[in-house]
């Protein structure tokens, strides 16, 4: 596993480009998912997706029920209505935090590394991280919305 240099910048092109769908899981997604995990570890981050290390894919890593898990090609089925505002920071944009409204339960699709498609319902911290790290792959930032 290898440490990845983060990208930061609210205006660099790849952050703020919309990411393409992962066709399979293969050992090159999994190399990268471990090298995305050891360097959000080493960022102390809660989540890390493809974009803040360089690649234009439909992955990214959060952390659910405090344990990091890879999403490949994830999408957001439901979101409920009731939102919270909670104040966000970003690996890729270090010492800015803004507030930021999201919805308090979702539910999240997502293909494991195992190339399954696993269906999760989400609450509270963990549907922010993941709805966090699925904007990057949208291409929008949290100073997007202030």
């Amino acid at each position: 596993m290898a440490t990845l240099s983060i990208i930061t910048g609210a205006e660099t092109a790849i952050l703020r480009t919309k990411t393409t769908n992962v066709p399979s899981v293969t050992k090159n997604i999994v190399s990268l998912l471990k090298d995305m995990e050891e360097t959000m570890k080493s960022a102390n981050g809660l989540g890390l997706a493809a974009p803040q290390v360089g690649q234009s894919l439909r992955l990214c890593l959060a952390c659910i029920n405090d344990k990091i898990t890879p999403l490949i090609n994830p999408e957001i089925l439901w979101k409920s209505n009731e939102e919270e505002i909670a104040e966000e920071g970003c690996l890729s944009l270090p010492g800015i935090f803004v507030p930021v409204p999201r919805s308090r339960c979702i539910t999240l699709n997502f293909i494991d590394l195992k190339g399954h498609s696993q269906e999760r319902k989400l609450a509270s911290i963990d549907a922010r991280i993941v709805q966090h790290e699925l904007d990057h792959l949208e291409g929008i930032l949290i100073v997007d919305y202030q």
